[in-house]
């Protein structure tokens, strides 16, 4: 089994998801006691401030890339950014270390392409939504990207910070989000991605009548088939 190394703490409610689906998986393929090998580097997220101006990530991508040659050195082999939003900056962190980092939205796409759905609406930060790093990797497979109206995307952005991010989850919130993923529907998506580790934990399949893709579990799932050699 191969050492996996996880960047987390962006925020700890999605991390925790991470940490579980990865051992839950890792002992439903092995059985008896086994659980993953990995080094967890978890940042408080409140020193970790994200510029709205994507020009000005350059404290953030220096400290991420230290971060991740930190656990190549310690014996990491490849490395999992436990979030969406850093991986604006994943393709510099490869260039820094030698082991492989597990792009998020690569092996999202790679999930919408087996469905053979070509339009899919997403939702996250407005660094996701609005940034060309996630909807590159899903025109890369034939996918075209919806996202929703500019008020939307604020009211998805404020919510991750304020409130999903800290583990508040709220009926108003939720019921919010469902008529957004319905607009976007209707506008042709034929899948909605959940492009924020955090959605998924307000929202789930059962509650849509479109098919979602869930970006914490693609992710953890891809970390899982490195670490067993699965392809």
């Amino acid at each position: 089994m191969k050492i996996l190394g996880l960047i987390g703490g962006t925020s700890w409610t999605s991390t925790m998801q991470y940490y579980k689906i990865i051992n839950q998986q890792i002992n439903q393929q092995l059985g008896g006691l086994n659980s993953a090998k990995l080094i967890l580097h978890s940042l408080n997220f409140e020193e970790v401030k994200f510029p709205s101006d994507p020009n000005h990530w350059t404290a953030i991508t220096t400290m991420l890339s230290d971060i991740s040659k930190q656990l190549e050195n310690a014996g990491a082999e490849c490395i999992v950014l436990c979030a969406n939003t850093p991986h604006m900056v994943a393709s510099v962190i490869q260039q820094k270390i030698h082991i492989p980092l597990i792009h998020i939205a690569e092996e999202t796409a790679k999930a919408i392409a087996k469905q053979k759905i070509k339009t899919i609406g997403l939702l996250g930060t407005k660094f996701t939504m609005e940034q060309p790093f996630f909807k590159e990797k899903l025109s890369a497979y034939g996918i075209t990207t919806l996202i929703p109206e500019a008020d939307e995307r604020e009211f998805i952005h404020s919510s991750i910070f304020t409130e999903l991010g800290k583990g508040i989850f709220t009926k108003e919130t939720k019921a919010r989000y469902l008529t957004i993923i319905e607009s976007l529907s209707k506008k042709g998506a034929e899948g909605i991605v959940f492009g924020c580790t955090e959605i998924p934990l307000i929202i789930q399949q059962e509650d849509c009548n479109i098919q979602t893709f869930d970006t914490t579990l693609i992710h953890a799932t891809a970390a899982v088939n490195f670490a067993l050699g699965i392809f």
